[in-house]
């Protein structure tokens, strides 16, 4: 507990944040964001996840003002809310803050565009709000990670409805006081359990933060109070999710020290911490060739928490596939894919992809950094090759450029809503800022059959 009144502060600077306050190099970030994010929502429309949820949750829709994205679905904002964050996080190719493991943009964009869709708000406005909710969340996740993510919370669940709440309530001009109930409202509907890895309950968590914090936003601007230290507070949010907090991580340099600015996207969909070993097994295979069919065994040198996280030694599904960096090296190696097409049920569990995934061994070594892996090679003839990768391609040292962020959006929504549409919604999420949102939202609607006619 601390003496600080950390959720009034943090409702004050939410509340008072006006779109100037806001550095262009981190506006330009928050739309890289939520370009990032619009595409993986569109990659994930087509999941069964997605026709799953939309089958159980669609009879209880109430008026159908928002878009579930790349579909020609409407439902309630705060259904099309949980559904948008499912699809935008299902193939677990969504941004990432990597001090925390937080995929910010999935809790925050999809409670804002629903918003937007009900309430007409201006693109300065809306990016002015995202980028405030991403603020919010990570710098939340901060000030409990590790330890909070170590007892088994998934954190971009638990702090992002926190930025859904924030963004929310900042786009709905809540004054301080709603918006100090908005984020204690957030706090107490916070969750999300790690054992849910490998299934479709993991994209249900982000889903569940934006849904869980638009509400929060709504419920406070009707009045519904709530608790002054819902964050920090002795029975509080922090105190009861995790093992230590650190209040300066929310409150310090707020305003100028700024971790939407931090985002990155991934190059590979999966877990961040395989990244390190499919960027330097596509390395090698580039350089060897079709010797990849001669390899003996595989060494992978990483940190225990790669293991922790990704260390499913047979799974059977593509989303099990997802966490297991045996797959993962087997795959790249063999087929040089890290992109969705890697993690789908058929390629998990392809003959030479068991093969050689049963080739594959790990070793934890807490001296390695989280985001580094030495491969080590030995091929049947009894010769060796080693690789070590510092930093992952799509790691804030060797970040993904705007064309690459482009290619990626349309080969992944171009295979779900077509090329045209995937192109339109591309141009229009790059001009979220000049643009009317709830019309970025409208061009990812794919052309049905019958309208084709």
């Amino acid at each position: 507990m601390t003496d600080r009144m950390v959720t009034r502060e943090l409702a004050q600077w939410i509340s008072g944040l006006s779109g100037s306050d806001i550095p262009d190099e981190v506006r330009s970030e928050g739309v890289r964001t939520f370009v990032n994010w619009l595409g993986c929502a569109l990659g994930g429309a087509d999941h069964p996840s997605m026709d799953a949820a939309l089958r159980a949750l669609s009879p209880f829709s109430g008026p159908r003002s928002s878009t579930v994205l790349g579909r020609t679905d409407t439902l309630d904002p705060m259904n099309a809310a949980l559904l948008n964050g499912i699809s935008s996080h299902v193939l677990d190719y969504d941004d990432t803050h990597l001090k925390t493991i937080i995929h910010p943009a999935g809790p925050v964009a999809s409670a804002l565009l629903a918003l937007a869709e009900l309430r007409p708000m201006s693109g300065q406005d809306f990016l002015t709000a995202l980028i405030a909710g991403v603020e919010v969340e990570c710098r939340i996740g901060n000030s409990v990670y590790p330890a909070h993510y170590d007892r088994g919370w998934h954190i971009t669940g638990t702090a992002g409805v926190f930025g859904a709440a924030a963004a929310c309530g900042h786009a709905m001009g809540l004054d301080a006081q709603k918006q100090t109930w908005a984020l204690s409202l957030a706090g107490t509907q916070s969750s999300g359990l790690r054992e849910a890895f490998g299934t479709m309950t993991k994209s249900y968590h982000p889903g569940v933060a934006a849904m869980n914090g638009l509400r929060s936003a709504i419920l406070a601007e009707a009045g519904f109070d709530s608790a002054e230290q819902g964050i920090e507070g002795r029975r509080g949010w922090a105190a009861i999710l995790s093992d230590a907090f650190d209040e300066t991580e929310i409150l310090g340099g707020l305003g100028e020290r700024w971790e939407a600015a931090l985002n990155s996207y991934k190059p590979f969909a999966c877990g961040i911490v395989i990244h390190p070993t499919i960027d330097g097994c596509q390395q090698i295979r580039a350089e060897i060739g079709d010797k990849v069919r001669d390899i003996a065994s595989v060494e992978l040198r990483t940190h225990p928490l790669v293991l922790e996280l990704t260390g499913k030694r047979t799974p059977r599904t593509g989303l099990e596939g997802k966490f297991s960096v045996f797959h993962s090296a087997a795959c790249a190696l063999l087929r040089g894919d890290g992109a969705p097409t890697a993690f789908t049920d058929e390629v998990v569990n392809l003959p030479e992809i068991l093969d050689l995934r049963g080739r594959v061994e790990a070793i934890t070594d807490p001296d390695m950094h989280e985001a580094s892996v030495r491969i080590t090679l030995t091929f049947n003839d009894g010769t060796t090759l080693e690789k070590y990768v510092e930093r992952a391609i799509g790691s804030r040292d060797r970040p993904l450029s705007n064309d690459q962020l482009e290619e990626k959006f349309l080969t992944q929504a171009g295979l779900v809503v077509g090329e045209d549409v995937a192109k339109a919604a591309l141009s229009a999420a790059w001009g979220i800022e000049r643009a009317d949102p709830a019309s970025v939202a409208r061009a990812t609607v794919p052309v049905s059959s019958a309208a084709a006619e």
